[in-house]
């Protein structure tokens, strides 16, 4: 006998139908597992086997031959065990077949309980989309599964309860889970902008950054609070909206970083590698492509600490995703596209002692030494990055004050403000902050009256800014002018656009 029954494999951060044909037939007993699947997909084999017995549900004793197909696409990860067993279940006539289509996911202990698998929204949405109207999941990715209109989740906890619920004696309840919109995060430890000293030239410019989705670049001496305000940044971004959330929880459900007992990810991602990182850890990769840095960073900030000590090739990977907002990585297997819409922070010291340029004169590096370090990060990477900030070192006075600078809640019901705008702005396009508007949308949003024109094409003859810089200044200047209240770009508006262009020297 055979049957058939669905199940599904991640590709990249997607899933993709898979069915599960299982056979028995006579001969000596043998048990063999084809259709292209990894040395997890052989071991479940094993897993499989002693979960039948120990929840007693038998074992056949003959030839038993499963296939995967399409035979073509690699199949990974303990995700199968399930659907493998109930399909032999199936063939053996233990269970009875399905009246309707239903995909199984889960992989099996030795004693018959599921546990969990990477990927479970990723699979819901393809059973949405595929019309499957019940999904089978372990209990513990019942939650996020269930956030996907659509089929029926069924959360199973051993294979005893999934026999008896499709044997019909023991129906288990459908998960329900309210998919409500994530609030923002209170900030109130040390990394709020309220416990910041000084800096207040910094601190607009990372608030024109959150408002807009543009890229920064913090230059200034060791302690001077770089990192401390690349770490206050989430405070002040705008809480998650549901499709950002389910997109951002979608792609660390694959790469398996999800936080434990998360349904939904209720903070924007803040990931900050160390600038060891390799260019497939930046961007992704691997012989079955992964989501790397960019990618688990996706809606949220991506912070790069010591800027110009990172491989100059892991660096220049990130062009792709700072200009189109996903990254295509190409493998034998084939090529995959990862969403990568960030907002950089990096930050750097002027020069490799630190101080060049700080008014105590402590630096001794030679001016080609200086300009060697400064060199690490190339001029077209530079040019995509829209905000150049300098962070000098904190006089004595402003550290030593007692109260306290304005919080993160104030900088971020600004930032909501201006993200409101930006949403009527481009309702009905998948264009979520200024950052990401294309030239023809930015000559129709960023119109500039007669000063502002004279303004910046004097900057640009005399800054020798590229068409790429002049069009980031002017989607920096539509920020500004959003955080403003103002309808149009004035020349205000470019004047403080165009300071954040002049980089540190």
């Amino acid at each position: 006998m055979s049957s058939r029954i669905l199940s599904a494999a991640l590709v990249g951060v997607d899933a993709a139908l898979v069915e599960v044909e299982a056979d028995i037939a006579q001969g000596l007993p043998n048990f063999t597992v084809v259709g292209l699947p990894d040395a997890s997909v052989q071991e479940s084999r094993e897993r499989v086997r002693a979960a039948l017995r120990n929840a007693d549900l038998g074992f056949p004793r003959t030839r038993l031959t499963v296939n995967l197909a399409p035979a073509d696409l690699k199949k990974e990860g303990p995700g199968f065990d399930v659907p493998i067993a109930v399909a032999l279940l199936e063939s053996a006539g233990v269970l009875p077949a399905a009246r309707e289509p239903a995909l199984f996911v889960g992989e099996l202990a030795l004693d018959g309980m599921v546990r969990p698998v990477p990927g479970a929204l990723a699979i819901a949405r393809l059973a949405a989309t595929a019309g499957i109207k019940t999904l089978f999941v372990p209990e513990a990715n019942a939650g996020q599964a269930a956030l996907v209109a659509g089929p029926a989740v069924i959360p199973v906890r051993d294979l005893r309860s999934l026999a008896a619920h499709l044997t019909g004696k023991t129906p288990i309840p459908p998960a329900t889970v309210s998919a409500a919109v994530p609030h923002a995060p209170d900030h109130a430890g040390e990394d709020d902008f309220a416990h910041i000293r000084g800096q207040e030239h910094a601190k607009r410019a990372l608030e024109i950054a959150a408002a807009g989705g543009h890229n920064v670049l913090l230059s200034g001496p060791p302690g001077s609070g770089k990192t401390l305000l690349a770490r206050a940044i989430p405070g002040i971004l705008p809480a998650f909206t549901l499709p950002e959330a389910l997109e951002a929880t979608q792609i660390h459900g694959v790469a398996g970083t999800l936080p434990p007992d998360a349904a939904l990810l209720s903070r924007r991602p803040f990931r900050s590698p160390h600038h060891t990182a390799s260019g497939a850890a930046l961007v992704g990769g691997g012989s079955t492509p992964r989501p790397g840095e960019v990618s688990l960073a996706h809606r949220g900030v991506l912070f790069l600490d010591e800027f110009p000590e990172f491989n100059r090739t892991a660096l220049e990977a990130l062009r792709q995703p700072l200009e189109d907002g996903s990254v295509t990585v190409s493998r034998a297997a084939g090529t995959l596209r990862f969403p990568a819409r960030f907002l950089l922070v990096a930050a750097q010291n002027p020069c490799p002692c630190g101080w060049h340029g700080d008014p105590s004169g402590r630096c001794d590096c030679p001016a080609t030494m200086v300009d060697r370090y400064r060199r690490k990060v190339s001029g077209p990477l530079l040019d995509r990055i829209d905000l150049h900030v300098e962070v000098p070192r904190m006089p004595i006075e402003k550290l030593a004050a007692e109260t306290d600078a304005e919080p993160s809640s104030a900088v971020r019901a600004r930032v909501e403000a201006a993200r409101a705008v930006q949403t009527a702005r481009f309702v009905g396009t998948p264009i979520v902050t200024n950052s990401e508007m294309t030239s023809r949308q930015a000559k129709l949003h960023c119109a500039l009256d007669a000063d502002g024109k004279r303004l910046i094409a004097a900057a640009v003859e005399r800054l020798k800014l590229s068409a790429r810089a002049w069009s980031r200044v002017l989607k920096v200047a539509r920020t500004i002018a959003d955080l403003s209240g103002s309808g149009g770009v004035a020349s205000a508006h470019v004047a403080e656009a165009l300071q954040y262009r002049m980089r540190v020297e």
